[in-house]
């Protein structure tokens, strides 16, 4: 949905939508994951970036990003990521950090993942 003015002009300062966990850190990766059971599943629309990520990290979140799912589930089978109490987990894969939380949202995971180290720009 796109946000105007009374006049009909596009705002200033658009609304931008986050997903995920906020978390004042760029680059950032959010995403809204869809709890079915013990399975994750990841929806394009409900995702997004904060800033930018380099060749190289954008490449290692490519690589890592099916194996923290993977971990991801493998809590919330195990009950350390439970899906009706807030409680942040986080995982460290490629020099990538993933912060999960379910939010005791019951039915959503919300994840942010960054570098581990700053990005120089």
């Amino acid at each position: 949905m796109k946000k105007h003015s009374e006049s009909g002009t596009k705002p200033e300062n658009p609304v931008i939508h986050q997903w995920g966990l906020k978390r004042d850190i760029t680059p950032c990766f959010g995403a809204r994951l869809v709890q079915e059971g013990n399975r994750l599943h990841y929806l394009a629309d409900r995702a997004g970036f904060s800033g930018a990520f380099t060749d190289d990290v954008a490449m290692r979140l490519d690589q890592a990003f099916p194996l923290m799912m993977k971990q991801l589930e493998l809590m919330l089978t195990s009950g350390e990521l439970p899906p009706r109490h807030t409680h942040c987990v986080t995982l460290y894969h490629n020099g990538l950090t993933c912060e999960a939380d379910t939010l005791g949202s019951c039915g959503y995971v919300y994840i942010a993942i960054y570098p581990d180290q700053p990005v120089p720009q």
